[in-house]
């Protein structure tokens, strides 16, 4: 926690991670920051007690560069630090999509990235953040990645040829459950139930099943079977949900998220 880490492009999951690092015990004096607009690097200066510099500035002071800007903007960022990042930094991207090896060759050569794919959940410190280590990266460096993105959720190590998927499963997975609890809070209402109840019957639902499926060690399908009697309300649910197709869409929209990762990574915008 004496290294300078650097964040460049701060956005909401820059600033998560800035924030967690600090109740983790990370000293504001040695982190920094950088932000497209001036206006917004100051904002995090008062809030945090973080250090705004520019991307070179960062580039040759901070051990640890995370990079956070959007995929199709890192080409760019990467265009600025060419030659200003020493072989020696640990690079960490967050950008859906990128391999490792789109860093290793635009930057001094042996130089260690780590790819990480983590997800809004780290807002409230219950991100899913899956690590893989580029061509130069030690266990010395993937052990820093986790502890820094380890005070925002939980971690997992996984070959990079996993990275995909792990973004089509978790890094988009919160939107997939928004969108449930959206449609079920549609359902309820039409079902006769105000909003504001609809709401807060399925989100506590959602709460209690998800600590259900870490704690209990059950499998989901058990537990599912559990709340399931032989004839009764849930198995004429779950039969309607098997006729409109529910699990084809599902496992098709995830294979559609993982596509679009691998298109990303060959540099395609649309």
């Amino acid at each position: 926690m004496t290294q300078k880490v650097a964040v460049l492009g701060t956005g909401k999951i820059g600033e998560a991670l800035l924030s967690g690092m600090i109740r983790g015990g990370w000293p504001p004096a040695d982190l920094l920051v950088t932000a497209r607009r001036p206006e917004r690097a100051e904002e995090l200066r008062s809030r945090y007690g973080v250090t705004p510099v520019t991307n070179a500035e960062a580039a040759k002071t901070a051990d640890t560069l995370i990079l956070t800007v959007k995929p199709q903007d890192m080409g760019a960022l990467l265009d600025e630090l060419a030659g200003q990042v020493p072989a020696d930094r640990l690079v960490i991207s967050g950008a859906a999509g990128i391999p490792t090896s789109f860093f290793e060759e635009r930057l001094a050569p042996g130089t260690p990235v780590v790819r990480v794919m983590t997800n809004t959940p780290a807002l409230v410190d219950e991100a899913m953040s899956v690590i893989s280590g580029g061509s130069h990266a030690t266990a010395d460096h993937l052990a820093h990645a986790e502890e820094i993105f380890g005070s925002v959720g939980k971690t997992l190590r996984v070959p990079e040829n996993q990275q995909d998927a792990c973004t089509a499963l978790s890094g988009s997975g919160p939107a997939y459950f928004f969108y449930l609890v959206e449609a079920m809070t549609d359902a309820g209402i039409l079902l006769g139930l105000p909003r504001d109840k609809a709401h807060d019957l399925i989100v506590q639902s959602a709460i209690g099943a998800a600590t259900m499926l870490r704690d209990s060690g059950e499998h989901p399908v058990k537990l599912r079977e559990n709340v399931t009697s032989p004839a009764g309300t849930t198995i004429n649910a779950i039969r309607e949900l098997e006729n409109h197709g529910v699990r084809a869409a599902l496992i098709a929209a995830l294979e559609a998220a993982r596509d679009r990762s691998r298109q990303l990574a060959s540099g395609k915008k649309d």
